[in-house]
């Protein structure tokens, strides 16, 4: 079987080729466009996993150097490895937009994989591989409610919006949108954003939403007819009958049911309910485990029944105390916010440093300034190149209070640090501006909901306490949603259960100008235009909330670097001077590094970055490369050194690295006998010929060295 579809999307084409190459996974496709093209393959176990809490989903994205023509990798091992950060935060784009249409009780495993096989360097693969995900599913037996359309938008400076905008024109572009959505009774729900903005107000967010739903319609309509013709016959799950007379029991147990109720009242409730996340972490689980032993000595082998249906409960009374009552598990209104404070200078040494809290969650963030030579390398299928700005988030097992083995960064972690890395990067100086290399850590010390978020706001007051001149402060909010059927609520500053058992976590990062970063997910199919719109309105007051708070602390950045951080001073000088500040073999730049006690590093342009401790050594070593560097005039008198000394004259420094040739012409016969190699002489350059050879005069002759 081979079939093949074709759709114009801005200007290019898309064509999905269903074929038989893959053809032991339960559902696989090619797509293409341009002239990038990927392999999706789904495939679904042929048993289920009964005892786990959570959908068995496992997604891929699989960069390939073939595929941009290059060989890569380590020298010694010529091949891909680990998935770089980009890579990651693909996959967890791809899972994040199909993970919400699995069914609930699905339990078999499912593998999804995207493979980049063609990149052309101006369409960007991770759009296509989430439409070949959506393809593979919805053509295979794998149960799932898409298919889905995705589309990247994008602003050009004169506020043209465009479709799928390539590499080129996403560089010049202030907003980087991707979103995904899926038709319900002819509607489009959005249901997963990604977006990268340069304070960007909210209202351009929801006119770049509006210009992708015709592009979302046509595209879904596309998906549709490939799946009506080459679709396979999706599986029936099993489920288990439900037991009407063993929830009944539950329900008495938990203090929920009607008639019955112990002296203790509504157990169950009483547990969820209560503002401190350990208590009630611990009050649940404790009662869980009750629950389930009591179950088990009643009723043998009913203990898993008992504990999915004791987790439904639970959602069922988040929702309907928050939908009914605007009943919040901490007892806060729909739109506060938990107590935020903040703090910057908390460490003594390092460069720059923030904490804030807002309730349990704390996160301490760490600057650290570096060289341009610190930047990172990247080499990878779609990025070579260096990286100046980076953000790292760690979340170590006791922010939650666990024991467990710490085993470097998960996918989470590099995608929570890739998030905040996007919502500070347009905030941050030119390299021309501020030359240095900046990487912040974020340690989480306590979470209970959006940590994230809080490592924007601790980031951005370790910018400032450092002295890096950003554009502003920037804050983050995450805001969460209660919905059954046409009646919904949008919580602020969602935490635990709420962010748990609720049906959104809505990220939103930016400054007072406006948005810099917004990352979505749902767990329902999506969300409407109109939820949309409120809860970016409801960030936007939370955020500017936020940057009250921290605005009292630290309201710019601070007027001086920190004195721990290095100096770096620059250079600008003729790129064809570079070897001769180089010098043979590096002889010329090793010594000024050595005698001065600094770093350098030399562009090809000619700039010339010196960094140390002290502002005196760099000031020393600019010196020098100054007087290498300098372009010697005729006419010019000089205090030389003289170096060598040949039969036809005498070899003479007279600027580091610079000599000139005082030829015996230019000293009486004599003359040239009374001088050493090591003296100091004055010289006059009389002129430099084609090559660049400087000739000296000896100044002063008869009165000096006449016979």
């Amino acid at each position: 079987m081979e079939e093949k579809f074709q759709i114009e999307i801005g200007g290019r084409e898309l064509s999905v080729e269903i074929n038989n190459l893959a053809e032991q996974a339960s559902g696989s496709c090619f797509v293409r466009y341009g002239d990038t093209e990927v392999l999706a393959t789904a495939v679904m176990s042929k048993y289920e996993r009964g005892e786990e809490d959570f959908f068995p989903l496992t997604v891929d994205y699989e960069e390939r150097y073939y595929a941009a023509g290059k060989i890569l990798g380590s020298r010694y091992i010529r091949r891909e490895s680990r998935p770089s950060d980009e890579a990651i935060c693909t996959a967890r784009l791809i899972d994040r937009a199909i993970r919400p249409l699995f069914p609930e009780n699905l339990k078999r495993e499912i593998q999804v994989i995207v493979t980049c096989l063609s990149w052309d360097r101006e369409n960007d693969p991770d759009i296509i591989g989430l439409a070949a995900a959506s393809t593979a599913i919805s053509t295979s037996e794998i149960p799932w409610s898409g298919p889905i359309a995705v589309v990247r938008i994008g602003r050009l400076k004169n506020g043209e919006m465009i479709i799928n905008p390539t590499y080129e024109q996403r560089e010049g572009s202030d907003l980087d949108l991707v979103l995904t959505g899926v038709e319900r009774q002819g509607d489009i729900l959005i249901n997963m954003i990604e977006a990268e903005a340069a304070e960007i107000p909210e209202e351009v967010i929801l006119k770049a939403v509006d210009f992708a739903r015709p592009y979302l319609k046509k595209i879904i309509n596309f998906q549709n007819q490939i799946t009506k013709e080459a679709a396979l016959e999706k599986i029936k799950i099993e489920t288990l009958p439900q037991n009407l007379e063993l929830e009944k029991e539950i329900k008495e147990f938990l203090g929920l049911w009607p008639v019955g109720l112990g002296p203790e009242g509504a157990r169950l409730e009483k547990a969820l309910f209560q503002p401190r996340k350990n208590e009630r972490v611990e009050d649940i689980s404790a009662l869980k485990e009750e629950l389930i032993s009591y179950i088990e000595k009643e009723k043998p082998g009913m203990g898993k029944y008992a504990k999915d249906f004791f987790e439904k409960e639970i959602k069922r009374l988040v929702h309907e105390n928050i939908i009914l009552k605007e009943r919040r598990p901490d007892g806060r209104k729909l739109d506060e916010i938990r107590e935020v404070s903040c703090q910057a200078g908390v460490l003594p040494r390092t460069h720059g440093s923030g904490l804030f809290c807002r309730g349990q969650t704390k996160s301490l963030s760490i600057l650290t300034l570096g060289t341009p030579g610190d930047v990172k390398l990247l080499q990878g299928m779609e990025i070579i190149g260096k990286k100046r700005f980076m953000h790292h988030y760690n979340f170590p097992p006791y922010s939650t209070g666990e024991v467990k083995p710490i085993r470097g960064p998960g996918r989470r972690d590099i995608g929570h640090g890739m998030l905040v890395e996007k919502a500070l990067f347009n905030l941050i100086p030119s390299s021309e501006e501020f030359p240095y290399t900046m990487r912040i850590v974020s340690e989480i010390l306590s979470s209970n909901g959006s940590t994230s978020m809080a490592s924007v706001s601790s980031s951005s007051l370790a910018l400032m306490d450092a002295g890096v001149p950003i554009k502003g402060p920037a804050a983050g909010i995450a805001l969460g949603l209660m919905i059954d059927g046409q009646n919904y609520k949008i919580l602020t500053d969602i935490q635990g259960p709420e962010d748990q058992h609720g049906d959104m976590d809505f990220k939103i990062a930016g400054t007072r100008k406006g948005v810099t970063a917004i990352q979505m997910d749902v767990k329902i199919e999506g969300i409407s235009e109109k939820i949309l719109k409120e809860a970016l309105e409801l960030g936007k007051k939370a955020r500017n909330q936020i940057l009250d708070k921290m605005e009292k602390v630290l309201a710019k950045s601070r007027p001086e670097l920190s004195p721990f951080a290095p100096r770096i001073l620059t250079i600008q000088i003729n790129p064809e001077k570079i070897g001769e500040v180089i010098g043979p073999g590096g002889k010329m730049i090793n010594e000024i590094i050595e005698e001065c006690g600094v770093s350098i590093d030399v562009e090809e342009t000619g700039k010339i970055f010196v960094t140390a401790e002290k502002e005196e050594a760099a000031k020393k070593a600019i010196a020098w490369i100054k007087n290498i560097t300098r372009e010697v005039k005729i006419g010019e008198l000089f205090q030389g050194k003289v170096k060598k000394i040949l039969d036809f004259g005498a070899f003479v420094e007279i600027l580091p690295g610079q000599e000139g040739l005082l030829h015996i012409s230019q000293i009486s016969p004599l003359g040239i006998k009374k001088i050493r190699v090591g003296d100091i002489i004055s010289v006059k350059v009389i002129s430099i010929d084609e090559q660049g050879r400087i000739n000296l005069s000896l100044t002063k002759l008869k009165k000096t060295y006449a016979p």
